[in-house]
């Protein structure tokens, strides 16, 4: 992640306060640090957006390609489980 050296106006109960990005950064150092001691992996990816014109069709294409798989019984019993 690339974080400048200039700072970042946050709103804090109305009043905009200024913190450094290196402040921002070594925030985010120590919690991707605590998450894993935890044993997890901070990630980040970009989805479509719900209202994107492509969206129902990616996600019945989705859809299809988990039905007709293998695991389609196990993958569905694992949503059923916690629905």
């Amino acid at each position: 992640m690339y974080v400048s050296d200039a700072t970042i106006r946050a709103e804090a109960g109305g009043k905009a306060k200024q913190r450094s990005a290196s402040g921002v950064a070594a925030n985010v150092s120590r919690r991707r640090k605590e998450l894993r001691e935890r044993g997890l992996r901070w990630i980040q990816m970009c989805v479509i957006g719900t209202p994107h014109a492509d969206f129902a069709e990616e996600a019945r294409r989705q859809s299809a390609a988990t039905a007709a798989s293998e695991q389609a019984a196990d993958d569905q019993s694992c949503f059923d489980a916690i629905s």
